[in-house]
């Protein structure tokens, strides 16, 4: 539990600590640059989808336990997808009042991180819990740092103060350690569910790569830096997986 626990803070908090810079930096970011923060984080989870948690949900629980989990996270985010409004971070309009738009964003977000903090808390319950779990950990964390930036960088843009934007993002990543208990509390009570839990997460990290990441990444005519940055985010959690 202790394990679970620090890893599902750390994961969580890199949120908050991705948004540091935002307290000491002008209210701009290059497109560019956005771009390559948003397909590295997918490059990075993409190899932590097919490096850990879907080998681990193969070798535990067989391919129609795969078929199944990986079916119900992508089900489960489409759903979630259809019912959470989403915020386009850099084309948004600050129609709103402060009250309302913070709501908003932290609901969206919050909500979002869910399925983050599930991945954890379930790779911890695995049979190799202390090597995929702190590896998932620490791919959500560095998933999380940018989108803490993002996130804070839009919330400034939008007229909110520096510290407000920097503690709403970082709330916005807290959610993920209940989450992450639940899902370790569950699958560690009912052990059969751990190979379902895994390709669970990769069908939720998955449908976040494809749906949000990559698109979003190649929508101001960045697709060529893009790719290069996804590649080397690959390669740099497939770097870290053979180093843990």
């Amino acid at each position: 539990m202790n394990q679970v626990l620090a890893g599902s803070v750390l994961s969580a908090l890199s949120t908050g600590l991705g948004a540091v810079p935002i307290l000491f930096m002008a209210k701009s970011l290059t497109h560019r640059w956005r771009d390559v923060l948003l397909a590295f984080s997918a490059g990075i989870m993409m190899a932590a989808s097919m490096e850990s948690l879907i080998p681990e949900a193969l070798r535990t629980g067989g391919f129609g336990a795969l078929a199944i989990g990986l079916a119900a996270g992508v089900l489960v985010l489409t759903l979630l997808e259809m019912t959470v409004p989403h915020i386009d971070l850099e084309h948004t309009k600050s129609g709103l009042q402060f009250d309302e738009k913070a709501m908003l964003i932290i609901a969206a977000i919050a909500l979002h991180n869910l399925p983050e903090g599930l991945s954890v808390g379930v790779s911890y319950a695995s049979d190799n819990s202390s090597q995929i779990g702190n590896l998932i950990a620490l791919a959500i964390g560095l998933q999380n740092a940018p989108e803490g930036f993002l996130v804070a960088l839009f919330l400034v843009n939008q007229q909110i103060g520096r510290f407000q934007a920097f503690l709403i993002a970082t709330l916005t990543g807290a959610v993920e350690i209940v989450t992450s208990l639940l899902g370790f509390y569950l699958t560690s009570l009912f052990r059969g569910l751990v190979p379902y839990g895994l390709a669970f997460a990769a069908g939720a990290m998955l449908f976040i790569i494809y749906k949000e990441l990559i698109p979003e990444s190649h929508g101001d005519g960045n697709e060529r830096t893009s790719t290069y940055a996804f590649i080397v985010g690959i390669l740099f959690m497939i770097f870290l997986t053979q180093s843990i």
